[in-house]
């Protein structure tokens, strides 16, 4: 960038001043309106960053569920993939000077696990810098926005100059998202002795069925589904015909997934409901006069509600036919 360059955009950073300070930032609004509007719930942000820290963790290969376990080049990587991710999923344009263009603004993208810990290039100084963190093991992200000005930066001691936005300084960020729940890991989150349990069984088909056997009432993802499995037909392996929702039928456990058919079954009894190649397990046995107003569900011409401790294992009822979500 020329000096010249360089002047124009510390001049319009001192003149247009981001939320949280005195003054306005029209090209901060119009950028932060705009992936509003793209995104009104966060849910597709949270589905690239959870997508994103999946694809590192490379489960279905690796059997990790664990960022600890990344190498140090693959979280290093992790900013990289968060940008192409959130390009991919948008359709941003190239920047000019910084990765995206939005809006017709050039927005620099920054990603750390560590809340903070965004590491700011030299050249991005005066540009609108998109910042990003989620962290597994709290279950939650964010994603705002700030115009880089060098005074609220931490020296960068690493050899590329990077630098840092200072503590006292973070409240300069606009806010899209603050502390949204990240679509939970459930290996992660899982009492040990129950993952070690799955773990322990000696094919995937057996690992899936004690995942959904100690797992119930949460969602599972496709990616926690496929870590498990570490087999091509991993979802062939939840299905009935000698799945597991065949194999725990007998236990009373139905295996509801994304159809719209069994969220409406998830819905009635109470659960959460399947999204996206999500899964949702429950045991279930017949309505009896002790379970009083539970929710309730009628399948086989009989109506069931989620088990309670002590109730008797009796075979669950068959699901409906697959007819997908809308």
């Amino acid at each position: 960038m020329l000096p010249f360059q360089e002047a124009r955009i510390e001049a319009a950073a001192s003149v247009a001043a981001p939320h949280g300070a005195a003054g306005l930032d029209p090209d901060l609004d119009r950028v932060y309106e705009y992936l509003q509007a793209l995104d009104p719930a966060g849910r597709r942000f949270a589905r690239v960053l959870r997508d994103t820290i999946d694809q590192l963790l490379n489960g279905e290969i690796t059997g990790r569920y664990d960022w600890k376990t990344l190498f140090k080049t693959e979280k290093t990587h992790a900013g990289t993939l968060v940008e192409i991710n959130l390009q991919r999923e948008f359709g941003f344009a190239d920047g000019e000077a910084m990765d995206y263009q939005i809006a017709g603004v050039d927005v620099d993208c920054k990603y750390s696990q560590q809340f903070g810990g965004w590491m700011i290039p030299p050249e991005a100084m005066g540009h609108l810098c998109l910042l990003a963190w989620a962290d597994d093991y709290k279950s939650l992200w964010s994603i705002g926005l700030v115009r880089i000005r060098e005074k609220w930066l931490n020296t960068g001691n690493n050899r590329d100059l990077k630098m840092t936005l200072k503590a006292g300084h973070r409240d300069k960020i606009k806010w899209l998202w603050r502390d949204k729940g990240l679509p939970e890991n459930v290996l992660l989150h899982m009492e040990a002795a129950d993952r070690n349990a799955v773990f322990a069984a000696d094919s995937g088909q057996r690992r899936l069925n004690e995942l959904f056997r100690r797992v119930q009432m949460r969602r599972i993802s496709r990616n926690v589904v496929r870590t498990v499995a570490q087999q091509k037909d991993y979802m062939k392996r939840v299905r009935g015909n000698g799945g597991s929702r065949s194999a725990l039928r007998t236990e009373g456990i139905l295996i509801m997934g994304d159809y719209a058919s069994h969220r409406v079954i998830a819905g009635q009894l109470g659960l959460p409901l399947p999204e996206d190649g999500e899964f949702v397990s429950a045991r279930v046995v017949t309505l009896r006069p002790h379970h009083g107003t539970a929710p309730s569900v009628s399948l086989d011409g009989r109506q069931w509600v989620l088990a309670r401790t002590g109730d008797p294992v009796e075979p669950a009822p068959s699901l409906p036919s697959h007819t997908r979500r809308e």
